[in-house]
C-alpha cells in the first residue's frame, strides 16, 4: 500500500489513472462503476488526495492492461 506521506507518489498514479481513463473515453463515474466505487473516490484518487487500497490497484491494473508497477512508478 502507498504511503500515506507520500503525496509525490499519490499524485502520479492518480496522473496515470486520469490518463488511462481518458484515453478510454470513460468519465471518473464510469470508471467507478467498473471498480464498485463512487466516483468522488476516482476523483480523490486522480487529484493525488487519496490512493487505491492494493485491491483496486490490481483491480486498475487489469483493467488497463498495465503492470502494478507501472501505476507505481517503479517501472514505465
Amino acid at each position: 500500500m502507498i504511503e500515506k506521506n507520500n503525496t509525490n507518489t499519490k499524485l502520479e498514479l492518480g496522473k496515470k489513472i486520469k490518463k488511462m481513463r481518458l484515453s478510454l473515453g470513460l468519465s471518473q463515474k464510469d470508471l467507478g462503476d467498473v471498480l464498485h466505487i463512487k466516483y468522488s473516490t476516482v476523483c480523490s484518487w486522480e487529484k493525488g488526495h487519496t490512493a487505491p487500497k492494493i485491491s483496486k490497484i490490481k483491480q486498475l491494473a487489469k483493467f488497463f492492461n498495465v503492470t502494478i508497477d507501472y501505476l507505481l512508478g517503479i517501472e514505465d
